[in-house]
């Protein structure tokens, strides 16, 4: 790999990471997932979202997410339709939730993680320690007083969060770059040495037991002195109990720092060490069927390796990436699909027609057609999500009925605007607003349904288009 890249990787990195973050605190929506683990089940026909595509292949396909862009109605509808699981960018970092020793502030990150649990996605938890984002009281601590502010940061924001991260990034890129295979000189490893990995690990464990503890860094994504040095200390761990679930692969790349030929290898040989791995950061400089090819090749190695357990693009548009000029991610400034998002969808088994659970024609001659998930399950609810998708033309409104079994019911709806027949056992849902959908465009709708000891799947009827 080029060895520039590492370079410029973090000055761009940081950069983009240091710009000044609105810390707006919106109210929750949605219903927060007591407890239980998230589990996606794939539709009957080929699903037509990249979320959906993934989960049918036992995967997740997230993305990373910004507090302050949630309000903005395409991202929001955008993150809500196509993802099934979020990766705060920087609201749970270090800097964010704890400027002042042992004073929290959880505004930001609670604001995603509501959201996301609301439409029944999983959150990766990133970053508990890391070098980057520090808040400067941090750096200042004796030894002693780092190993006891890093212990308990760990654990009281884990504590606050628990049963609602489906896995954490406990430490992030701690070691260098280059050949030296070296850990990377930090407050943490300048103070603490080689063993406060291990350390944050058990405090990790000890902190919330059900959430899977994985270690993350970048320009691992090919054998290297780099990956070499991790694999070596995941190993070691794991011959020693040491409480790791999972490795992480950022997996930036751009014409300088290709896809590695040996990518599949590598994930590969992590996995047979008895962890999980996960893309967690991927963004691909480029653009055309050559951005389409690199973004098809990481997918497809993914799905090769049987311990890869999910993807995560870092950011839903163009717009907003820290790469932006590079024009690194599925979706350009617009929010328009680019060529990679066809690859994506195609190689995850997907498909862009939106064929599912029925179809109609109105009046007009328009048509839409829909397809029904279940995104999200606990012991007595279910979350459950349809695509509206536009046919052969485009369309001014739509409508799709949903008919539940008895004894269930719907608690909380989402992105439309239902109505009820007088059983209150059929429900439907209309645009929450414009339902002008482009041809072939996509647009989605939520609900939770209260199972009252009945497992059935709802019946979602024909939609109909005007």
């Amino acid at each position: 790999m080029n060895t520039n890249f590492p370079r410029e990787y973090a000055t761009l990195r940081h950069r983009a990471l240091r710009r000044a973050r609105k810390a707006l605190v919106i109210g929750a929506t949605g219903i927060l997932a007591a407890a239980g683990v998230i589990s996606f089940s794939a539709p009957a026909s080929a699903a037509s979202t990249l979320g959906a595509s993934a989960a049918a292949k036992g995967r997740y396909f997230g993305s990373a997410v910004a507090a302050g862009h949630l309000g903005e109605s395409q991202y929001a509808s955008t993150l809500d339709t196509e993802f099934n699981a979020v990766t705060p960018e920087n609201e749970m970092k270090w800097d964010a939730v704890e400027s002042t020793r042992n004073s929290f502030n959880f505004g930001s990150a609670d604001q995603i993680v509501s959201h996301a649990q609301g439409k029944g996605m999983k959150v990766r938890g990133h970053t508990l320690v890391w070098y980057s984002q520090l808040p400067g009281w941090v750096g200042g601590l004796s030894a002693g007083d780092l190993r006891s502010a890093m212990n308990n940061h760990i654990t009281k924001v884990m504590q606050h969060y628990q049963g609602k991260i489906y896995a954490w990034d406990v430490v992030n890129e701690a070691f260098q770059d280059g050949s030296s295979g070296a850990r990377r000189s930090s407050p943490f490893q300048d103070k603490l040495g080689n063993g406060y990995i291990e350390e944050a690990f058990r405090t990790a464990r000890a902190a919330d037991s059900g959430a899977k503890l994985c270690y993350n860094d970048y320009n691992t994504d090919g054998v290297n002195a780099k990956s070499d040095a991790v694999y070596a200390m995941v190993k070691d761990f794991k011959a020693r109990g040491v409480p790791i679930d999972c490795v992480g692969f950022q997996s930036h790349f751009n014409s300088q720092s290709p896809v590695p030929s040996d990518y599949r290898a590598n994930l590969q040989r992590f996995a047979d060490l008895g962890v999980d791995v996960q893309i967690t950061e991927l963004d691909i400089e480029g653009s055309g069927s050559a951005q389409a090819t690199s973004y098809g090749n990481v997918v497809t190695a993914c799905l090769n390796v049987t311990r890869c357990t999910g993807m995560t693009v870092w950011g839903v548009t163009d717009k907003y990436s820290w790469r932006s000029s590079g024009t690194p991610l599925l979706f350009d400034s617009n929010y328009a699909k680019k060529p990679a998002y066809a690859t994506v969808l195609s190689t995850l088994g997907g498909s862009g027609s939106g064929s599912g659970g029925g179809g109609s024609t109105g009046g007009s001659g328009a048509t839409c057609t829909t397809t029904y998930t279940r995104t999200a399950s606990w012991s007595d609810r279910y979350n459950g999500q349809v695509t509206v998708t536009a046919g052969n033309s485009a369309i001014s409104d739509w409508a799709v009925q949903v008919t539940l079994a008895s004894p269930q019911k719907v608690s909380t709806t989402w992105s439309g605007s239902p109505s009820w027949d007088s059983s209150g056992n059929v429900m439907t849902m209309k645009p929450n607003g414009n339902g002008s959908l482009a041809t072939g465009a996509s647009t989605s709708f939520g609900f939770t349904v209260m199972t009252n000891g009945s497992p059935a799947v709802p019946t979602v009827g024909s939609c109909t288009a005007s």
